[in-house]
């Protein structure tokens, strides 16, 4: 590994990474289309790709193939202001590759190719860099890295390096097809939110979480496990964030929706630049509305996200609708 020099990471996030294929024709089924975009994805990828474009030091922690397709995503990453010195090579399985049909404005199919495993799922704890981690002032996992082994053991042991200290981040992140069974996921989960101090999902990720739907008692029951901030997103309805002491619900920003899938990435990163920030809770959450607002209006993801000035454009005009109202 390259010098780590001590020099401490604003963001450091741990996740899939791969290659987003995106049709350049929206409305058709992937029989129908002729041409594509490639763009660099993977949740924990893209949510990084947010921090930095928002003027964060941000990493990640991944693994990509043996091939072309992983120099690409060690490349695009560097390229998007990220650092990728822990990003390894697992030569065992190729790098993931995504594909998505675009129907809009709330129907985008995603087909996963990482089988029979991918890259990212092969990171082991003795690769992780306990120094970073612990450094970090804000440490982002998904759930979906609890999904197989080795991965989910070198999430418990950054967790424990990690101490619980303040903003380290679960996103809940469930998607059904990385997961034997929706128990299976639960139980990770579960495990999981003893080593975090936020949460973040939608209600139906709260629901394998936590068993709740009803967004509050989604909240509370995050709280009850020792979560400081639960934060559950609810489409139309907004976002509601919730710690002990107050709660707060932002109502959604009205956008012509092109491709919804990297709104939620996109929120995550301007999370936790309001996080690292300290800004006042309703703050952060109307600026996450506004930065995923504006990647659902863009057709990629990683490439798509916001500057700090967009996001701080369409929150403050929100604000300034919401006063008026």
């Amino acid at each position: 590994m390259t010098d780590t020099a001590n020099k401490e990471f604003d963001v450091l996030a741990i996740g899939r990474s791969g290659v987003d294929v995106y049709p350049l024709q929206i409305g058709v089924g992937l029989e129908e289309v002729t041409s594509f975009g490639k763009f660099l994805g993977g949740s924990a990828a893209n949510v990084a790709v947010a921090a930095a474009r928002l003027g964060n030091r941000s990493a990640l922690i991944s693994g990509v193939g043996e091939d072309p397709f992983g120099r690409y995503v060690r490349n695009e990453l560097a390229a998007l202001g990220v650092d990728n010195r822990f990003v390894t090579t697992h030569g065992e399985f190729p790098t993931p590759v995504t594909f998505c049909e675009i129907f809009p404005p709330d129907d985008f199919p995603l087909y996963f190719y990482r089988k029979p495993s991918a890259p990212d799922l092969q990171i082991r704890a003795d690769e992780i860099d306990a120094e970073a981690v612990r450094s970090a002032r804000l440490y982002w996992s998904t759930v979906t890295g609890l999904s197989e082994e080795p991965s989910r053991a070198a999430h418990f042991a950054a967790w424990q390096v990690r101490g619980r200290a303040p903003l380290t981040v679960l996103d809940l992140d469930y998607r059904p097809m990385f997961w034997e069974t929706p128990a299976a996921a639960t139980e990770q989960v579960q495990r999981a939110l003893q080593h975090v101090t936020v949460a973040v999902g939608n209600r139906e990720e709260c629901e394998i979480a936590v068993g709740e739907t009803n967004p509050h008692k989604a909240a509370d029951a995050l709280l009850d496990l020792g979560v400081e901030l639960a934060i559950v997103k609810q489409g139309p309805r907004g976002v509601l964030g919730k710690t002990k002491q107050s709660a707060v619900t932002v109502p959604p920003n009205e956008v012509d929706v092109v491709n919804g899938l990297g709104a939620g990435d996109a929120f995550g990163g301007s999370l936790i630049h309001g996080l690292l920030h300290n800004w006042p809770l309703e703050k952060t959450l109307r600026y996450a509305n506004a930065a995923g607002a504006i990647v659902a209006s863009r057709l990629e993801c990683s490439t798509a996200m916001p500057t700090a000035a967009e996001v701080a454009a369409l929150a403050d005009q929100t604000a300034v609708e919401a006063v008026n109202v």
